[in-house]
Parts: C-alpha cells; sequence; structure tokens
C-alpha cells in the first residue's frame, strides 16, 4: 500500500446481522463490485477487506469486518468489536424473522463496541421489492432505525442500489465525533489476515 495511503485516518467498520441477511453479498460489492447470486455458503468466521474513500473531501481508509451470522461463531466475532469505530446491522427486507433479529444484534453491538460508536441499520436485498418479495416496508425500517437512534437505508447488493451509501454516510458520521478517530498507523483493526482485498474508490456524500 502507498505510504499516502498508509498516513490517512484509519477506521474500522464492523458488517454484523442474521445468516443469510446479504452482509458478505454487501461487502464484496462494496469493496471489488461483484455480486454472486449462487453465494449460499455462510462465512466462516470473518472476512476482512480494506477501502479508500473520501467524505467532504478528506480521505480514510476504511477496514470493514464481515462477522459471521451464525451464532457458533458469536464468541469469536465478538472480539472484534474492539476499536470499532462503527457497526453496520444488516437485515432481509423479504425476511421477518430477519427484522425480528435486530434487537439482539444491537443489544450485542452495544454491549460490545465502544458507546460512542455510530451504528448503521441496513435493509438488504432491495431488488425483491420489485418482485413482490418485500415484507418488512421502508417505513417500519427507517422506523425502528429512528428508534434506536441509528442511520438507515436499503440497499440491493444485487443491482448496486445504494450500497456505497451506508459506507458513506457512516463514515460521515464518524468524522463528527473526532474522539473516536485514533491518529494514524495506531492499529485501528488492522490484522495480517488472508482475505485483506486491496481494492479502492473514491466516493462524496450523497
Amino acid at each position: 500500500m502507498a505510504s499516502s495511503d498508509e498516513a490517512l485516518p484509519v477506521l474500522k467498520v464492523l458488517i454484523i446481522g442474521p445468516s443469510g441477511a446479504g452482509k458478505s453479498a454487501l461487502l464484496m460489492r462494496y469493496c471489488e463490485d461483484t455480486f454472486d447470486p449462487d453465494t449460499s455458503t455462510a462465512t466462516i468466521g470473518i472476512d476482512f477487506k480494506t477501502k479508500r474513500l473520501s467524505v467532504r473531501g478528506k480521505a480514510y481508509r476504511l477496514n470493514v469486518f464481515d462477522t459471521a451470522g451464525q451464532e457458533r461463531f458469536r464468541t469469536l466475532s465478538t472480539s472484534y468489536y474492539r476499536g470499532a469505530h462503527g457497526v453496520i446491522i444488516v437485515y432481509d427486507i423479504s425476511s421477518r424473522s430477519s427484522f425480528a433479529a435486530m434487537d439482539k444484534w444491537i443489544e450485542e453491538a452495544r454491549n460490545n463496541a465502544n458507546p460512542d460508536a455510530v451504528l448503521y441499520i441496513v435493509g438488504s436485498k432491495l431488488d425483491k421489492d420489485a418482485s413482490g418479495g418485500r415484507v418488512i416496508s421502508q417505513e417500519q425500517g427507517q422506523a425502528y432505525a429512528d428508534a434506536q437512534g441509528a442511520g438507515f437505508c436499503e440497499v440491493s447488493s444485487k443491482t448496486r442500489e445504494n450500497v456505497r451509501r451506508p459506507f458513506i454516510e457512516v463514515v460521515d458520521r464518524i468524522a463528527q465525533k473526532p474522539e473516536l478517530i485514533k491518529p494514524p498507523n495506531a492499529n485501528n483493526g488492522t490484522l495480517s489476515i488472508g482475505n485483506l482485498g486491496s481494492d479502492y474508490s473514491s466516493a462524496c456524500p450523497c
């Protein structure tokens, strides 16, 4: 990675939520602009990628962790909350059980993450709205996020719709909390593990 990138503020963001909610698809579409409609294997442990983006004219290096949604990996996942600046909680708009699980995931985030960490809720699989697969309305999702003091949007990893928005808005909210951002090279969630993405893109608030 170029020395100029190493000098950027490093932000750690977790993606959490029930298994099958679309966490890995969101990560892959945002970081690598790929989508596999046949993906059926749940994430084992942690998937990790890095992304460079700019928000309001300031550049950041974003480390994004996709945590496993299965209960048997919960203990492994909770250790990764340490040092997180933001937590994105994902549910599937075509699954009532997925949305019903949000209380549990919000509670876990609040119990393990920094009290000042930014929380953001994402309703995934927005493409299912057109096919009549939606069972959780946008109004329900927005009202729930408002009640939790969290940001909110709906996305489709399949069509790319709104995929950048949660990451941009999370970084924008983090930037408004200077106490959350540590100096460069403070090892904010940077790990030497094999599944490290190296794709970058710039983005502006939208």
